[in-house]
């Protein structure tokens, strides 16, 4: 596995990079195909926080990304939080995608297995809070929203049932990709009912 090791505010020693590598790298042998992997290490600045110290790791491979985030007393200590975190969601991956291969042995005889709910398109999206002492106008104005981080990603076309399951996998509440069923962009999100929405792009 390809590993690469970041830091901010945080004082990134060999010792603390050659255990991050060897630790993250061995966690190829859970899965087959997870190649990369983007660890980042930075410190909080909240002073109430105890566990300052962050570990932040991405892997990829074959179109399936696996994250975990965990803050400990020390970057070395987060660095094994991060390593369990990251063995129950490979383990978990990999369950789910041997079940997928082999759907007769992945549920006992006569049980159905869950179905997604994939839902009419913004049905029971919920706006964005309103921060406080801000009114609630139609117009927020051009300092109510800002943007702090971007990314960029190749998504691999994949079903709205893998996008949830990678929604799961990466801890976030909506998942941007490429609908292979309709060759379109869509988003599978978390909605306050508890059920999973689908908003695909219209041809």
């Amino acid at each position: 596995m390809d590993v690469s090791v970041s830091s901010r505010n945080i004082e990134l020693t060999e010792a603390l990079r050659d255990i991050t590598t060897d630790k993250i790298g061995r966690l190829s042998r859970f899965l087959d195909g997870m190649d990369r992997a983007e660890v980042h290490f930075f410190e909080e600045r909240n002073p109430r926080i105890a566990d300052k110290d962050v570990c932040e790791v991405t892997i990829d491979g074959h179109g399936h990304h696996v994250r975990a985030k965990v803050a400990a007393a020390d970057p070395f200590a987060a660095v094994d939080a991060a390593v369990n975190k990251l063995e129950h969601q490979l383990h978990k991956l990999k369950t789910k995608l041997v079940g997928r291969s082999h759907p007769r042995r992945s549920q006992p005889r006569g049980v159905e297995a869950p179905a997604v709910d994939l839902v009419t398109p913004l049905d029971g999206l919920a706006p964005p809070p309103v921060p406080a002492g801000m009114p609630d106008e139609a117009d927020p104005g051009p300092d109510r929203y800002r943007i702090v981080k971007s990314k960029r990603f190749t998504m691999k076309p994949m079903t709205p049932e893998e996008a949830v399951m990678q929604m799961e996998l990466l801890g976030h509440s909506f998942y941007f990709f490429s609908n292979a069923e309709t060759g379109r962009c869509a988003v599978v999100y978390h909605r306050s009912a508890g059920d999973v929405g689908l908003i695909d792009e219209a041809g």
